[in-house]
């Protein structure tokens, strides 16, 4: 692998904040400009530091990031927003169903697949019907899901608990576990008035569902809205998020996934990593640089080079996920 390794830590005033390369930039503006405007990240969360590396145009499998063969390995898509019809995309089923040929291109089954969320544009019976027959099409053993706000237009997310959400608790949130990974995959779309919100029944969920565990166990969390205030003026953040995020303080490796933003973002505080994703749909603005998040119309050539998917490799009995983002291009 070429480009560029952080080796240091989050501590404000380290060498991670010292100009480096010829542009001048710290080591973490070099992180987070690559996070914004694309190019394949890939960030080993280990002993409480994230290395960072800018992946080069081959890229790098989740295997050769964990060092190891039968580890756990998944993969990410989000907002395929299957219904959308728009400029900013003429063809987003042709756009998602390219995603499910990459998955299933990757040169190794993921043991499952999560899409974390907008899975449909307008929450419609058919467009439901849609993705839940595409995503039948991914090599892999078992799909999750968590909705977005797309998937709850008018009915409080009833039409997508009907095909999705059978055997979850509440409004859809649930928990499991696998290669000693503790999963818990939440609902933070049905109580929107600008924020994401959780709700008290469902944090006594995560209060409950975390109680036997071990603060050795790996922890990731799924939720459509990112669970950090990423930029709140336009809802990208989750208003009672901090009472989840004090729960898992104790443990000692901990990764959030999100969807929502159409755009790749990683952010740490202490134990805890969030990730944003890209989507298989249309971009959306950077924040600050619009007056909204509206879908973005870019040169039909480079559309695909702001849609992707998401790779994550785990090695059991160690503190470490490899995450890899790559673009459809």
């Amino acid at each position: 692998m070429t480009g560029y390794r952080d080796t240091q830590g989050p501590v404000p005033g380290g060498a991670a904040d010292q100009p480096t390369g010829e542009h001048g930039m710290t080591r973490r503006q070099l992180i987070r400009h690559a996070g914004w405007f694309g190019g394949a990240v890939v960030l080993t969360v280990a002993g409480g530091e994230v290395i960072s590396h800018i992946a080069d145009s081959r890229g790098t499998s989740a295997e050769a990031a964990t060092g190891t063969s039968g580890s756990l390995r998944f993969v990410q898509v989000s907002d395929s927003h299957i219904g959308f019809h728009g400029p900013a995309n003429m063809d987003v089923v042709g756009s998602f169903t390219e995603a499910i040929r990459q998955v299933n291109a990757l040169g190794f089954r993921p043991d499952f697949v999560m899409h974390s969320g907008d899975l449909t544009h307008l929450s419609t019976a058919d467009q439901f019907d849609q993705v839940r027959q595409m995503l039948t099409g991914l090599s892999t053993d078992r799909v999750f899901t968590v909705p977005g706000e797309h998937d709850s237009i008018g009915d409080a997310g009833r039409a997508y608990r009907h095909i999705f959400g059978k055997g979850t608790l509440g409004d859809g949130w649930y928990s499991f576990d696998t290669h000693g990974v503790h999963f818990i995959a939440l609902v933070n779309t049905l109580s929107l008035e600008k924020l994401g919100h959780l709700g008290t029944e469902q944090i006594d969920f995560v209060r409950n569902d975390l109680a036997g565990l071990s603060s050795d166990t790996p922890v990731v969390v799924f939720s459509h809205i990112p669970l950090f205030a990423m930029y709140p003026q336009w809802g990208w953040s989750t208003d009672d998020a901090l009472k989840v995020i004090a729960l898992l303080r104790r443990f000692s490796s901990v990764t959030c996934l999100n969807g929502h933003v159409h755009q790749l973002f990683t952010k740490t505080e202490g134990n805890i990593t969030f990730h944003s994703a890209t989507t298989t749909a249309y971009p959306l603005p950077k924040p600050s640089r619009a007056p909204a998040p509206t879908p973005q119309v870019v040169p039909a050539r480079q559309l695909k080079a702001a849609l992707g998917i998401r790779t994550v490799g785990y090695r059991q009995g160690d503190r470490e996920l490899a995450i890899k983002d790559t673009r459809l291009a």
